[in-house]
């Protein structure tokens, strides 16, 4: 169902990665009334924030059960590799995954691509997460890939990163429980849409108004002028001379 009811604050959860400053700004600008709250959480724990009513709405990575929650995809991201600055990988502007065979690649617990086949070489334990495997890369102990946004994140003067033409890419929607779509979502997601501030889409609008006659206007239309039978009469051409050439005088 949808609600009217104002809520007292709007709680917008996300996962890393996501910058949702602008969003933020442009809500503090049209709704300086209600104060948003962000919630951050894992890639894996946002659905069950959003399920559990924790927050009204989140910015989550695809793909999540669309049973009960809607999903608005955003952008798609770059998938890089990090490795350390003086790895030969470093030298080229892009890798592919062949490249990667030789090199142990880390797959933490809270991976974000959906790997058909892990790349590289296999670690012999999977970090818990990609701070811990971004830990390890700067060690020399092996390789990471992710998302740009988390290469970003996670960034260390020691290390850089490389696009990975072929990889898994990780997309990134807006989300929230299809059955709380109030009008607080609505706002959120104009905003996400770029809507502008008068835009209603999703709104009930108010129907217009006729727009009333004055009393002389209509009696000025329907009432003939003085004399007139109401026809407009038709006037009669002049005749026109015609004109000859003139004559020579002899």
């Amino acid at each position: 169902m949808t609600g009217s009811e104002a809520p007292s604050s709007f709680r917008l959860a996300y996962v890393p990665g996501v910058i949702p400053a602008k969003w933020v700004r442009i809500w503090q600008e049209r709704l300086p009334d209600i104060p948003l709250e962000l919630v951050m959480a894992t890639a894996a724990d946002a659905p069950g924030m959003l399920r559990g009513l924790d927050a009204d709405a989140g910015f989550v990575r695809l793909p999540v059960d669309r049973t009960d929650l809607s999903a608005i995809p955003l952008y798609t991201e770059t998938t890089v590799v990090v490795v350390p600055k003086d790895h030969l990988m470093a030298a080229a502007e892009e890798v592919s995954v062949a490249d990667l065979a030789d090199d142990v690649v880390f797959h933490p617990l809270d991976d974000t691509l959906d790997w058909e086949e892990l790349p590289g070489r296999p670690a012999i334990e999977r970090p818990a997460t990609t701070a811990d495997a971004v830990e390890l890369v700067a060690a020399g102990v092996g390789l990471l890939v992710v998302p740009q946004s988390l290469a970003r994140l996670h960034h260390r003067k020691d290390l850089t990163y490389r696009t990975v033409v072929d990889a898994p890419q990780s997309r990134v929607a807006l989300s929230w429980r299809e059955d709380t779509t109030t009008d607080r979502v609505e706002d959120f997601i104009g905003i996400v849409r770029g809507r502008t501030v008068n835009s209603t889409r999703g709104r009930t609008q108010p129907q217009a108004q006729p727009k009333k006659q004055r009393p002389d206007e209509g009696a000025a239309r329907r009432k003939p002028a003085a004399g007139s039978s109401g026809r407009a009469s038709a006037k009669t051409p002049r005749p026109t001379a015609k004109r000859g050439k003139p004559r020579r005088r002899s």
